[in-house]
């Protein structure tokens, strides 16, 4: 009887940790994912610009793209890695794939999760001539040395492992608008949901840092402890379109104020787009439910 009991407690933890094993399993993208895309570097510019990858890990008083910035949450406090071209502490050395299989999967070349500091849980969204793109564009910026830092986290959240289950309950590549109900909305909300990946910073997260997608861009507490990221919602926001595009182009309010904070280097990227993409981001966002 009671050989028969550890036995079925033995078989039990075995499945849950063949469950667990699969889980929280990294899972690459398809090895076919750019296959027939051939990448433009003029328009992945437009494409970094929308995507913000230089207000992240851009350095100060150069262009390459060599990090160190720092983002404080409630799990530590996450700094920017070196993405120059250096080919040994950058991505040089990366293939296309291996780019891609980072900023759409959050997997690294070696395998290893990567924190959802790095909004890829956005950017799974976006289409692999976008990817192509970014990744030609990013290929012809200057190379920097300077290692990346290792992140400021502690146990349990250092498990890179652990990681996997947060993306299985987490990430999703669904859209949180479903059924845009025309082209320019549609548009607006691949710039929102996918490249600008406004959401990671505007939408509420739960305990576990999971985005509440049920208060889409309603605001959300300062990651870092400090103040309130304001919602961007419609219902508070109060802004017609064209104030919004206006916004994102010169960074002045429809009160005659001017951007500040984070956001100022985020309406220097949007300032770059074109017309037609600042008013399809103040339509999708002016029509959210």
């Amino acid at each position: 009887m009671r050989k028969g009991v550890w036995l079925l407690a033995g078989i039990g933890v075995v499945a849950v940790a063949s469950v667990g094993l699969a889980v929280t399993q990294p899972q690459t993208l398809p090895a076919s994912a750019l296959s027939g895309v051939e990448g433009d570097a003029a328009r992945g510019a437009q494409v970094y610009a929308a995507a913000g990858c230089g207000s992240c890990h851009g350095a100060e008083d150069t262009e390459a793209l060599a990090g160190g910035a720092a983002f404080a949450s409630p799990f530590g406090t996450f700094y920017a890695p070196n993405i120059s071209t250096h080919a040994d502490q950058g991505i040089g050395g990366w293939s296309d794939y291996d780019l891609a299989n980072a900023i759409r999967a959050g997997v690294s070349p070696e395998g290893q999760h990567y924190y959802p500091a790095f909004p890829y849980t956005s950017y799974a969204r976006m289409t692999a001539q976008d990817t192509a793109d970014l990744i030609a564009h990013l290929r012809t910026l200057p190379a920097d040395a300077t290692p990346s830092r290792a992140h400021d986290v502690g146990f349990p959240f250092n498990i890179r492992r652990s990681l996997g289950g947060w993306k299985f309950l987490f990430a999703s590549e669904d859209w949180v608008v479903t059924d845009p109900p025309s082209p320019e909305i549609e548009r607006g909300r691949y710039l929102v949901e996918a490249l600008g990946h406004c959401g990671e910073c505007h939408t509420p997260r739960n305990a576990l840092g999971g985005l509440q997608t049920d208060q889409w861009l309603r605001g959300a507490a300062n990651p870092a402890g400090d103040g309130r990221i304001p919602s961007i919602h419609p219902d508070d926001l109060g802004w017609s379109a064209q104030d919004i595009a206006i916004y994102l182009e010169s960074g002045f309010t429809p009160d005659f104020d001017t951007v500040g904070g984070e956001m100022v280097e985020v309406v220097e990227n949007t300032a770059k787009l074109a017309d037609e993409d600042r008013d399809a981001i103040a339509a999708y966002l002016v029509a959210l439910p």
